[in-house]
């Protein structure tokens, strides 16, 4: 339990923090363990039901709680823990549609996660399989944090002193609740939740009487009649999850948690309620949630969005903690097109925190956070992810070598052995390139003064010293754009990327051609050329 009762230490000052939202956040922590006991590390909690498979929303929960985390230890210097507490004891309530085996889990329904037969066939239980998951991809991603099961805080007792508090105000508990519910379910509300002696179930019935001094409750099953008085202890009973949360809160002594808005209205209950068993509750940011590609909230049972696997297929998980790094009040698409620019966001902090001297504004970068403070440089690139998508789509690549060739007339010195995470980021951008950037290519064809302006461009670069600069030939692209007063004149440069790359936006078009190689920019532009001269006679007069 968290116990801080020595050291005052004060909140520092707004304008001293840096200028990243976990250090606004970490300032709710500190000031709320004013007087902090130096053993005592502040517990941040971060929770999972496990009736569905991880998704991307419980990493980013667990990755930004983890940089609240740094940012509060970087402040303090005071050591914090990271609970990953699953409610694997919650009920199932409803067959997720993404498992197999629907039927048996249909068959299963009531039972504590806990007690329900793996549907993938591989561990003791449903939980235990989720579980499993979340644990492994966490462990992928380097966090560092604790797993906690609800079956076994319960079963174990550690729960136990907290339950006796929750019957000594259990009326207290039920008027809190209550004025939410509707009036059906207001007559027979008690947030203890018996497990039934016989079926295993977890019951949802009306509570006759609470004994505190003994830490029973008795309740009446509504199929056969039979009346049981079931101690609270032990793992015989459980909380329903509003009271659950606040006793866990209680009991553990949580100073952080944070939660998406569709929670709002639960942890202001919750809040209340781990106040009447006697503690404040924790601090916390309400986060925004996640989008699908329908703007419909990506869901665990649903299995909509974005998977994990997906995302790491596509690009690194650098990209990945960027996206979630971002904004987290702000909803957020969380669909294919948002990879690349999540990807070259992270490689352009990458790149400056490498070159920043001063702490302050480092700490602000999201890089260092990523990176948990310790910046090596092995995760930075000479050319962003949109360019080596761009490359591939010209080369209509299928192999790392086409890409290397490009890079390798960029620069001498690269390779595979030198760069490597540069190679893994050829290796996503040939398998996004196939699934994304191929299928969807749309090639529009150049108005008139369009089309005189890129024979100009053509003609110009095949003149051109084919070792230009890529400033040098950024200059020649705009020249071309002004003598044709193509306006406005950024309009000229989304020709390019429509005309010649099939796409709506794309890289800076002097180090694109760089890397291309002049003479292949020449050959593209031909090539648009004759594509929509052959089109125009095609179509009928």
């Amino acid at each position: 339990m968290s116990d801080h009762s020595k050291t005052t230490v004060a909140p520092p000052d707004a304008g001293t923090l840096p200028k990243a939202w976990p250090f606004e956040e970490a300032r709710k922590i500190v000031a709320r363990v004013e007087a902090c006991d130096g053993d005592a590390p502040a517990l941040l909690e971060t929770g999972y039901g496990p009736s569905g498979l991880p998704h991307i929303g419980t990493f980013g929960e667990v990755a930004r709680t983890t940089w609240v985390r740094q940012a509060y230890e970087a402040l303090t210097g005071r050591p914090t823990r990271l609970l990953a507490f699953s409610d694997d004891m919650d009920a199932l309530r409803k067959v997720p549609t993404n498992v197999p085996n629907q039927d048996m889990l249909a068959r299963h329904i009531g039972l504590p996660l806990t007690r329900i037969p793996d549907p993938f066939g591989r561990f003791e239980s449903f939980a235990h399989h989720n579980n499993a998951m979340l644990r492994e991809f966490l462990d992928s991603f380097g966090f560092h944090y604790e797993f906690a099961s609800a079956t076994d805080y319960y079963t174990s007792g550690r729960f136990d002193a907290a339950l006796r508090r929750v019957l000594e105000v259990h009326d207290e508990v039920v008027a809190t609740i209550a004025p939410t519910l509707g009036p059906d379910r207001r007559a027979t509300y008690s947030p203890v939740l018996p497990i039934h002696p016989k079926t295993g179930q977890v019951m949802q019935v009306p509570v006759i009487k609470v004994d505190p001094d003994a830490a029973t409750v008795v309740w009446k099953d509504p199929d056969s009649g039979d009346v049981f008085e079931t101690s609270v202890l032990g793992g015989h009973a459980k909380m329903q999850w509003k009271a659950d949360w606040a006793m866990r809160w209680y009991a553990l002594g949580v100073d952080y948690e944070m939660s998406g808005k569709d929670l709002i209205d639960s942890v202001k209950l919750s809040s209340r309620i781990c106040r009447i068993l006697g503690k404040e509750p924790p601090a916390g940011l309400t986060y925004e949630l996640f989008l699908d590609e329908n703007a419909q909230k990506i869901s665990k049972s649903k299995g909509n969005g974005l998977s994990i696997e997906e995302w790491l297929r596509l690009a690194p998980p650098e990209s990945l903690a960027q996206y979630m790094f971002n904004q987290p009040t702000r909803a957020k698409r969380l669909f294919f097109d948002v990879i690349p620019r999540a990807m070259d966001e992270y490689l352009a902090n990458a790149e400056k925190a490498q070159a920043e001297t001063d702490e302050q504004i480092l700490r602000a970068n999201p890089a260092w956070f990523v990176e948990g403070g310790k910046l090596s440089g092995a995760t930075t690139s000479p050319v962003s992810f949109t360019m080596l998508l761009n490359l591939a789509a010209v080369a209509n690549a299928t192999s790392a070598d086409v890409l290397w060739k490009f890079l390798r007339r960029y620069d001498a010195s690269l390779s595979p052995e030198t760069h490597p995470y540069v190679d893994r980021l050829i290796h996503h951008a040939l398998v996004y390139f196939q699934d994304f950037v191929k299928p969807s290519k749309t090639f529009r064809s150049p108005t008139e003064q369009e089309r005189a302006a890129l024979r100009d461009l053509a003609d110009a670069l095949a003149k051109a010293d084919p070792n230009l600069s890529p400033v040098e030939v950024q200059d020649i692209v705009f020249e071309i754009g002004k003598k044709h007063k193509i306006q406005p004149l950024r309009s000229w440069f989304g020709c390019l990327y429509e005309v010649l790359l099939g796409q709506s936006e794309g890289p800076r078009f002097g180090i694109f051609a760089a890397l291309l190689g002049l003479p292949e920019t020449v050959k593209l532009i031909e090539d648009a050329l004759a594509r929509d001269t052959a089109q125009t006679v095609s179509e009928p007069v």
